[in-house]
């Protein structure tokens, strides 16, 4: 099981406050750093000090971090034109040595859009599933070679589909690429997508008991455009609250507004053995890699204590 540290920055958290998570993560041995990719607090926090942006971010992340790899879960596709995003992860995938992973949706957040003037149509999925055409053919076009598309929202004439990642592609033999994480609960249309164009499906947040046929239905897609379903890694989002005793466990819910019976239900929350219990069932569910939701940036301890008593149990 892949254990990867996911933050919420929009909910109040400077560059610095996220540097010192991700050198922690990397220091820890976690697999990864991912953060939302977000322009407005949730809730009714006053986010201060205010959003950052996540791709530069991740940008100078990858400048003070050696190993673990960095991404988003995810970005909007109504944040950024495709070809914009193109360069952009290409570049960091290049600043960062090939330690990048994107993570792409149709986002759903409005109040954010409309804070910051960032359109925000109707229908997006259909940016979705250009924007996922666009980067990956951007990505996937031979050096001297020229790149079109003409779609319903996007059209690219005569590019020369530059720069590229410094990862190659699992899915096109021979062509530049970085993983690429396709997520939500829709039934059809998001399996549908993972099925074509993705390394990894993420479900976030789901209730636990349908875990298995989110992932059956990613499956079957797969196995509806002849892909072996076994290619894509099957990943899931969940809260972390993990205390060394139940007076531990109890203050990390305080701190995060939430209750500890709730957290046991819905996350990866509990004394130490009831952590490790809820990853193993989980894996036995399918899941191989698991985004642990950390919603207080500022206790490290907890990142420390899932590192030394859950993961080396973890088998």
């Amino acid at each position: 099981m892949d254990l990867r540290i996911f933050t919420e920055p929009q909910q109040g958290a400077s560059y610095l406050d996220l540097l010192r998570v991700a050198q922690a993560t990397e220091t820890l041995g976690y697999d990864a750093f991912f953060r939302s990719d977000h322009y407005l607090v949730m809730g009714d926090g006053d986010g201060l000090p205010g959003p950052t942006d996540a791709w530069t971010t991740l940008a100078g992340l990858a400048r003070e971090t050696s190993t673990v790899r960095l991404g988003t879960l995810v970005t909007s596709a109504t944040f950024r034109h495709p070809g914009v995003l193109a360069i952009q992860v290409a570049q960091v995938d290049e600043m960062s040595g090939g330690r990048v992973e994107l993570g792409l949706g149709a986002g759903w957040y409005g109040a954010e859009h409309a804070a910051y003037g960032i359109p925000f149509p109707d229908k997006r999925f259909g940016l979705l599933t250009e924007q996922l055409e666009v980067i990956t053919g951007l990505w996937g076009t031979p050096v001297g070679e020229r790149y079109d598309f003409s779609g319903s929202h996007y059209t690219l004439t005569d590019s020369p589909a530059l720069p590229k990642p410094v990862q190659q592609s699992s899915l096109l033999p021979g062509a530049a690429g970085v993983p690429v994480i396709v997520g939500g609960n829709g039934p059809r249309r998001t399996p549908a997508l993972a099925a074509r164009y993705a390394t990894e499906y993420n479900t976030s947040f789901p209730e636990i008991a349908d875990i298995p046929e989110r992932f059956s239905r990613v499956r079957a897609a797969c196995e509806a455009v002849g892909r072996p379903a076994d290619e894509l890694v099957y990943s899931a989002a969940l809260v972390m609250c993990v205390g060394s005793d139940e007076a531990e466990l109890a203050r990390r819910a305080a701190a995060i507004g939430r209750e500890p019976d709730e957290l046991r239900e819905h996350g990866v929350a509990g004394t130490v053995s009831e952590v490790v219990d809820r990853i193993g069932a989980l894996a036995e569910m399918g899941v191989e890699r698991l985004y642990l939701q950390v919603l207080d940036l500022s206790d490290l301890d907890h990142l420390d204590l899932v590192a030394r008593e859950v993961k080396p149990r973890l088998g």
